[in-house]
């Protein structure tokens, strides 16, 4: 495969709103370099005028490879008219390097209303992009791209719920008036250059993933589209969880900061986020609500969130200092106590811990905590062992995982760390997922000394699910490193993906 490879694009008139509207769509394959990248299509329509589209991460396709998309549209209502047809190549920018796919020099050139045009060296590829499959949805539409120099037999879906242990297979269909009937566009299926449009459905039921390949039967041959040997995958939204310590009021550019939090939020689509050190400001210790750090980045958030808080004790001399606890999901059952023997509220050894379950579709109940506990020296041991026994009385049958996240004052070589894993109940999920060999070694087996794998590790934040948990970390991340949204506390934020444990790793 190619640094960048055009997969698609999709030049279409539509009128099914009654007026002319011009679409055009642009699927790129990208190599994975690094995590800050730009790509952009640079195209012309039929007024020669050059334009610069930028396209947008969408997901995986391997370890290596990306798919992105750009989309644009034009009303016939605007002052300028239709593009028409167009003329574009795409460039890539990473580590101050630029590549391009301008189709060896000559860049693409695609008609106005012609319908889909893939690389030339596709003859078969899924166009349903989408990965992820509302809760609710039990049909998941498929729609295929064929060239058809060789008029095709059969194209084929085969398809598995239970990773490949069984398989199903479900023929697609074949209209020619498909762009008629779909966005009333006078593109011809087949089109001039010899793509078609097939389509199918997958009944998937409640199933919480699917993957699938195509094949295309002709009358001498047959040939696949695997996606690049990695199958297409779609599934239900993972449960994405996210803890961070903000450091109650101490940063410089605080405001925005929080927008700086927010924006990550939206971006990586987090279901769950766990704050501690969060401050607002004392004020003779009746507070400031408007100014309680959780609730600013709540609101900045797009749409916010169900949001539980309460504090622990004075902070810095000016702030009543706490946790938080923001869902997407609403919260069945809320409780926030002391894990401390100290319950001063002028003493920074007073620590409370936030309790909330929510209800994920796809998984069941969940109990998050969100906990800041102090350091060893200062009383660990017995605000972990109060925090162990309080989620233990709330993991009942019906509860699927509990996750205990938070800021634990102790790093991986550390007595703190060592008493978690003596516990043999809660398992360090972000380090599941990153290091898994050393995750085996030492919540599996039970090799003893961690710090020996774990010198180099100086995270205090974790994210434990109990290890009976019917969930499973899948993706992992460190973010707020300064290189990654920016840095907006003294800690760095950590969150995880989870599927439910049942399925294989995706």
């Amino acid at each position: 495969m190619e640094t960048i490879q055009l997969l698609y694009v999709k030049n279409i008139i539509s009128r099914k709103e009654g007026f002319a509207r011009q679409e055009l769509d642009f699927g790129v394959l990208v190599q994975n370099f690094a995590y800050q990248k730009q790509v952009d299509i640079s195209w012309s329509g039929e007024n020669g005028v050059w334009q610069t589209l930028p396209a947008q991460y969408c997901n995986p396709v391997s370890e290596h490879y990306e798919y992105w998309y750009a989309h644009i549209e034009f009303s016939i209502f605007s002052c300028k008219s239709l593009p028409g047809n167009i003329e574009f190549a795409i460039r890539y920018r990473v580590d101050n390097q630029e590549y391009w796919d301008n189709n060896k020099g000559g860049n693409y050139k695609i008609d106005a209303d012609c319908g889909v045009v893939c690389n030339p060296s596709i003859q078969l590829i899924s166009l349903s992009r989408d990965q992820i499959i509302t809760h609710r949805s039990k049909v998941y539409p498929i729609s295929v791209a064929v060239f058809s120099q060789n008029p095709p037999k059969k194209v084929l879906i085969h398809w598995t719920k239970d990773n490949w242990k069984t398989v199903k297979s479900i023929p697609c269909r074949f209209k020619r008036d498909y762009w008629d009937k779909s966005v009333l566009s006078n593109a011809r299926n087949p089109n001039r250059y010899g793509y078609g449009i097939w389509t199918s459905s997958l009944r998937i039921g409640k199933a919480y993933q699917v993957e699938y390949a195509l094949e295309c039967i002709t009358k001498d041959s047959s040939f696949w589209d695997s996606n690049f040997g990695m199958n297409y995958l779609v599934h239900r939204g993972r449960l994405k969880v996210l803890t961070l310590n903000l450091h109650c009021y101490q940063e410089k550019d605080q405001d925005k900061k929080f927008s700086m939090i927010a924006q990550a939020i939206e971006t990586l689509g987090i279901d769950i986020v766990c704050l501690q050190e969060v401050g607002e400001p004392w004020k003779s210790g009746e507070g400031d609500w408007n100014h309680n750090a959780a609730k600013i980045v709540n609101e900045r958030l797009k749409k916010p969130y169900f949001l539980y808080t309460d504090w622990s004790h004075l902070g810095f001399d000016q702030y009543k200092e706490g946790i938080a606890i923001l869902s997407k999901f609403p919260m069945i059952k809320k409780e926030s106590r002391y894990v401390s023997p100290k319950q001063d509220i002028h003493d920074i050894h007073a620590r409370k811990v936030l309790m909330a379950q929510v209800f994920v579709p796809w998984a069941g109940l969940i109990n998050i905590f969100s906990a800041h506990l102090s350091w060893w020296e200062n009383g660990f041991a017995d605000q972990w062992e109060k925090l162990r026994n309080w989620a233990k009385q709330n993991q009942t049958p019906d509860v699927a995982a509990t996750l205990l996240c938070g800021d634990f004052n102790a790093r991986p070589d550390s007595p703190g760390y060592t008493l978690v894993l003596q516990s043999q109940e809660y398992e360090d999920q972000f380090l599941a997922v990153t290091k898994k060999d050393v995750f085996t070694r030492i919540f599996r087996r039970g090799e003893k000394d961690s710090g020996r794998y774990l010198a180099y590790d100086y995270r205090i934040d974790y994210i434990f699910m109990n290890k009976d948990g019917k969930l499973q970390g899948i993706a992992a991340k460190e973010i707020f490193t300064g290189n990654d949204y920016g840095k907006v506390s003294d800690h760095t934020g950590y969150y995880v993906e989870f599927v439910p444990r049942k399925q294989e790793k995706l």
